[in-house]
């Protein structure tokens, strides 16, 4: 099932189940609890991302190939860091380059988004599947320099300016995605592909992420995980490539959909 997140024709915030001819079956209850498919159809005036998420871990460093264009040594342990919520954007809305507090190096990264559908903790890797809602597109859009210069070594700030983590265009509930480590992923830049692997470069799968977060911790529903970049990001080219005005990123996870921002200035 293909979940999406919209304003109705009336301005009212709904799920719905899109269907293969486009049109929209709503739902009744919560997606992450008890909730049922109904007959009635609805208009989508607005897209929106797709979930509203409780937190946001994200995992760096971990596509092999993109580890090797950085000159990085594999990770022993998945590498953390939050996105905070308001980083969050929805499918077509622009995100928007800092200007108040500047950022002249912001860069793209497709990853593959997993949704929590249900509390767990100490959850094993044989069984960490069955906590998942679904997986959805994602851009971790990152300004390198305050990441990488003037951050203090601490990667938060150059990945949590507003609209800095779109999400969508739906979730794709786990029955469609049997294995999520056979996805091709890729980013277009203005139509160029700019980045193009398979999620199984992943140097840490899915499975052995949910593991990890969920060891002496609480992944709450609603959890949206980004599960890393893979190579092909705009700071390993030479020269380097940096997000402008009048840009369009798309992030494409077969399976998924495309997931398509423009961008301007603050």
């Amino acid at each position: 099932m293909r979940i999406v997140r919209f304003l109705d024709g009336e301005g009212v915030l709904r799920h719905g189940a899109q269907q293969a001819d486009g049109t929209v079956r709503l739902i009744e209850g919560d997606i992450l609890g008890a909730y049922q498919v109904t007959d009635k159809t609805a208009s989508i005036r607005k897209l929106l991302a797709p979930i509203a998420p409780s937190s946001i871990p994200c995992i760096g460093l971990n596509y092999r190939r993109h580890a090797e264009e950085t000159s990085a040594k594999f990770p022993e342990f998945p590498i953390l860091f939050f996105k905070g919520v308001n980083t969050v954007q929805n499918p077509g809305d622009p995100i928007l380059l800092p200007v108040h507090l500047r950022s002249t190096q912001v860069d793209y990264e497709c990853e593959l988004a997993v949704v929590i559908g249900r509390k767990c903790k100490n959850v094993p890797r044989a069984k960490a599947l069955e906590y998942v809602l679904g997986y959805t597109c994602a851009n971790d859009v990152s300004a390198r320099d305050w990441q990488k210069e003037w951050g203090g070594s601490q990667w938060c700030r150059g990945k949590n300016f507003d609209t800095f983590a779109p999400l969508g265009p739906c979730i794709v509930t786990r029955d469609e995605i049997p294995d999520p480590g056979k996805l091709g992923i890729r980013t277009r830049l203005n139509g160029q592909v700019m980045q193009e692997s398979v999620t199984g470069d992943m140097i840490f799968d899915v499975p052995a992420l949910i593991e990890f977060l969920s060891g002496s911790n609480t992944l709450l529903p609603g959890t949206v995980i980004l599960t890393g970049t893979p190579s092909g990001v705009g700071m390993a080219r030479q020269p380097p490539v940096w997000l402008k005005p009048g840009d369009t990123v798309e992030i494409e996870i077969d399976g998924i959909g495309t997931l398509s921002n423009p961008v301007k200035l603050e």
